[in-house]
């Protein structure tokens, strides 16, 4: 049995087992004041969609997935998704909390401005889901198998300055989504170990040490070169077939992996997938 809650945080939770699939009913009030009602369904694996058999799955039908740091995610077959902007969003939420600062604690004025705070605070978290949901229906959609890095991303936001993007990114939040997506549509989605995926070269899996401004890969051993993150992916997704007990496939995206400055290397702006859902043309 699988439970599917339709809110990711509760405040009031009521089970009703005299309803038949109806698991819980939530009662959020938001810090915007606005209260919110979520229903937590139950339902049986046997209404999910069927996976494909594994022994089916190839590399054109599979995709692995580099989290990044330049793009918002990097894909095996050579495309690159832009990060959502949200520098006008961030600007207005300083602006507002500038004016929050000068409101006497307590006061009517600075309960109303408190409000607005976090209304673009909501704004900002609803945006970033809006394009995760997009962006996973769409491989969910696309491919028979996604394989996706298992970060510690309590560790990475512990770790490094840019705090602020990695939160934006809410990594966790994207990867639980892709499960969930897998669920609904019929599509593997396997989380694989993370570690050296940058310093592993994808094509003889010889490490090499890359600081984080250097970002090409070219491998003094074999020779392969292309961009570090594709490089990512590639690896990504042979761990991918190597964690479902695959061999990996004689035709591999090595062979055909592109530099960043050919036409054919698609990148994909945040506006698209913002407005066609999708990562198409």
């Amino acid at each position: 049995m699988k439970r599917l809650f339709l809110t990711d945080s509760t405040e009031t939770t009521h089970y009703n087992p005299a309803k038949p699939g109806v698991v819980s009913t939530s009662i959020k009030k938001e810090r915007t004041g606005e209260w919110f009602v979520s229903f937590g369904l139950e339902t049986d694996d046997a209404d999910l969609p069927a996976k494909p058999d594994v022994d089916s799955l190839d590399a054109s039908n599979s995709v692995g997935i580099d989290l990044g740091i330049l793009n918002y995610i990097h894909t095996s077959d050579g495309k690159a998704v832009d990060w959502l902007d949200l520098e006008d969003d961030y600007e207005r939420l300083r602006r507002e909390q500038r004016k929050l600062s000068r409101k006497q604690n307590g006061s009517n004025n600075y309960e109303k401005q408190r409000l607005i705070v976090a209304k673009v605070k909501r704004q900002i978290r609803w945006k970033v889901l809006d394009y995760q949901h997009k962006l996973t229906t769409w491989l969910v959609r696309k491919y028979d198998a996604v394989f996706v890095e298992d970060l510690d991303v309590a560790g990475m936001l512990q770790s490094d300055g840019n705090a602020r993007n990695k939160q934006d990114a809410a990594w966790r939040q994207f990867i639980t989504l892709l499960e969930y997506k897998g669920d609904l549509y019929g599509t593997h989605v396997v989380q694989v170990e993370a570690r050296g995926t940058t310093k592993e070269c994808a094509s003889c899996g010889v490490e090499t040490e890359k600081p984080i401004w250097v970002r090409e890969h070219s491998c003094p051993s074999c020779g392969f070169e292309t961009d570090r993150d594709a490089n990512a992916a590639m690896n990504v997704l042979q761990r991918g077939f190597s964690e479902v007990g695959l061999g990996w496939p004689e035709s591999t995206p090595v062979e055909t992996a592109l530099p960043t400055d050919t036409p054919e290397f698609q990148r994909v702006s945040a506006k698209r997938v913002v407005e066609t859902g999708s990562l198409g043309a």
